[in-house]
């Protein structure tokens, strides 16, 4: 198995958003969908949480290279997205940041 590494960035947004290590570890290990990160070399994954009546999904961003997986970011996002869907402005100014 590959070992697990956390970017300074996501452990602040894992805060932030009051995700553990265990809950971005489950996206990880069975997402909804899996699509190309924002980030060259990235990939994002998802899993639906919430209600029907409070929908939201949890986004992780990671980058893979050989044995190694590094958790750029986590996230919740407050709806449903389709698949492709862009990412609104201030997320992916956050990730423009955190990548500088």
């Amino acid at each position: 198995m590959a070992a697990l590494l956390w970017t300074k960035h996501a452990k602040a947004k894992m805060r932030y958003w009051s995700l553990s290590e265990a809950r971005v570890r489950r996206v990880l290990h069975s997402p909804y969908r899996i699509e190309e990160g924002i980030a060259p070399g990235t990939v994002a994954l998802l899993q639906v949480a919430g209600s029907k009546k409070h929908p939201y999904e949890i986004w992780v961003m990671l980058n893979e290279r050989g044995k190694e997986r590094k958790v750029i970011s986590a996230w919740r996002y407050p709806a449903r997205t389709k698949p492709g869907e862009p990412l609104p402005p201030e997320i992916l100014r956050e990730f423009k940041e955190a990548l500088i």
